[in-house]
């Protein structure tokens, strides 16, 4: 019942569209959002003003795929996982500090074998080398000295793999064992029969 000059309002059924929730814009998903964002940025680094630059980054990436995100629930997942790849893709890349100064520094002078020492010692290899067989002289000369692989050396000598292994082994066995080669790098760094072979030579 009504009184007289009032009117009954008719109550107007709710539908989907007017239950949805309009999405957020950028601006106000940053403004409310920004602090939370900013302690995981902080989380992956110690440093607060490349914490502020790395969520910078990330929002820039987030604003350009803004209309393509569909599920605006999942903003946050969405920058986090931007933070992360933009730090990662960070540490992989080689940082280089540059400084200003009047006169640049002089390095520190590295203490490195003396020429005539190594010269010596690469002579005295070289002679116990010349003292193997043939075979294993062959052998050892391709490999160390000519820098071949155990394969090519097998093609150009003609032989197995398995043969040049076992027949290298041998051969650096004889000079590990060698008196007259001990005797002449004795107190001098470890002979060398080439860059690539030093480790295998002194094995």
């Amino acid at each position: 019942m009504t009184t007289p000059g009032t009117v009954r309002s008719a109550r107007r059924p709710v539908t989907a569209a007017a239950s949805t929730v309009t999405p957020p814009t950028f601006t106000s998903y940053v403004r409310s959002r920004g602090p939370v964002l900013l302690r995981t940025a902080r989380s992956l680094t110690s440093d607060p003003r490349d914490a502020e630059d790395l969520l910078q980054t990330a929002l820039t990436k987030t604003y350009l795929a803004w209309d393509r995100i569909e599920d605006h629930r999942a903003l946050d997942g969405y920058v986090r996982r931007a933070l992360v790849n933009t730090r990662t893709s960070e540490w992989r890349k080689r940082r280089v500090d540059e400084f200003a100064v009047d006169e640049l520094p002089e390095p520190e002078p590295v203490p490195g074998p003396d020429p005539a020492e190594q010269q010596a010692v690469r002579d005295a290899m070289w002679r116990a080398v010349c003292a193997l067989p043939a075979r294993q002289r062959a052998m050892v000369v391709l490999r160390y000295y000519e820098d071949l692989s155990e394969a090519q050396t097998a093609r150009v000598l003609g032989v197995s793999v398995g043969t040049v292994k076992s027949a290298v082994s041998r051969a650096l066995a004889k000079l590990r064992v060698d008196t007259q080669l001990a005797a002449d790098v004795r107190d001098e760094p470890e002979p060398t029969m080439a860059p690539t072979t030093e480790a295998a030579a002194a094995a």
